[in-house]
């Protein structure tokens, strides 16, 4: 289905809240701290991990809500240009057929502005290896949304500016310091939405089974703590889907809980209130109205924040037994990438890839 992407992208700003009030000197001087921020940021992450050494730190982007909603649906524009959805066509399209095509497009385009909208208020900063000039990536940071973040909390601006830096700088030395992980995402995000169509359709077939098994797994959640994540988008998918998608969750839980491990291990060195802004910052993650949490887990949000935590503890985890140079091991090819199973299972990961 093609969306209308600048029709996206205008939509999510029309309809954008704004951000917290501030003079023109509160701002100017924002910027500045996040611009430098990115920049001391990444520095500490390649001390800490090792990797990118001799790589250029490329400037990051400071902006406003609309300019994360304009970024954002250019970087999914670019990430899934190449989906191919199966369609079934029986002759030439009619009028009738075209018309029907750019209604929904319309449609789609106004459900992703809002949907971008939304999440506009809630992301820091955020790398996108799919965005930027010629689709080199940028770092971006969201100033009104760290200001408000920072004041929410009552921590100190300088430090928590900084938490926020090493954050995003270790996502986008992911991608810079590791080549082919950018075209392997892509890759399996391209497979995986080309089948989408289809697999849904399959799945039509099989409701009854599958409202058995979510009623089945949402019991066992319950008893064990176990496979609490499970989503009505993975039951809907067939053998081939579930295995691509199973890679994705792997892989993102693995970027974030990286994030996450580096935040905390460089954060004592360089920012001196880290403990508090962490403590704080979790439990305001968690937190949120009865409306804002039913969003969260409307649009996935809540799925994110687990991929955070369970991220964080295999990485924790994994560098606890083999140091931060067996932990680089990851990044050696997909093949040494965590399987889903054993993001909650390190052990087996380092068994594996180490022996």
């Amino acid at each position: 289905m093609p969306v209308r992407w600048d029709l996206a992208a205008a939509t999510g700003a029309r309809l954008v809240p704004p951000g917290p009030a501030v003079s023109a000197a509160a701002a100017a001087a924002e910027v500045a701290r996040l611009a430098d921020g990115a920049r001391v940021g990444e520095g500490h992450v390649r001390e800490l991990t090792g990797l990118g050494v001799g790589l250029p730190i490329p400037e990051a982007a400071v902006v406003d809500r609309p300019g994360w909603i304009a970024s954002a649906t250019e970087g999914i524009a670019e990430l899934t240009s190449e989906v191919r959805l199966p369609t079934v066509r029986t002759g030439p399209p009619s009028m009738v057929a075209r018309a029907a095509t750019e209604v929904t497009s319309t449609v789609a385009a106004a459900q992703m502005g809002g949907l971008l909208s939304f999440l506009s208020t809630k992301v820091l900063g955020q790398y996108d290896p799919f965005a930027g000039p010629e689709h080199a990536g940028r770092l971006l940071l969201v100033a009104p949304n760290i200001m408000a973040a920072h004041e929410a909390l009552d921590v100190d601006a300088d430090d928590f500016a900084l938490w926020v830096c090493v954050h995003e700088a270790t996502h986008r030395l992911q991608f810079t310091a590791v080549p082919w992980l950018r075209d392997h995402f892509r890759d399996e995000v391209t497979t995986f939405a080309s089948g989408m169509e289809s697999g849904v359709t399959a799945a039509l077939e099989r409701l009854p089974d599958i409202a058995r098994a979510l009623r089945s797994r949402t019991g066992a959640s319950g008893a064990t703590g176990n496979r609490a994540d499970v989503s009505l988008l993975e039951l809907l998918q067939g053998p081939e889907q579930s295995a691509i998608l199973d890679r994705l969750l792997a892989l993102t839980t693995l970027l974030e809980g990286h994030a996450e491990h580096v935040m905390d291990e460089v954060g004592p060195a360089v920012v001196p209130s880290v403990e508090v802004i962490r403590r704080r910052f979790t439990e305001r993650r968690r937190g949120g109205g009865p409306v804002d949490r039913l969003l969260r887990v409307l649009l996935g949000v809540q799925a994110k924040i687990q991929q955070y935590e369970q991220g964080r503890v295999f990485v924790d985890d994994v560098v606890g037994k083999v140091g931060m140079a067996g932990f680089n091991a990851v990044w050696t090819s997909p093949d040494t990438l965590p399987r889903r199973a054993e993001i909650t299972d390190p052990a087996a990961w380092v068994k594996r890839v180490h022996g």
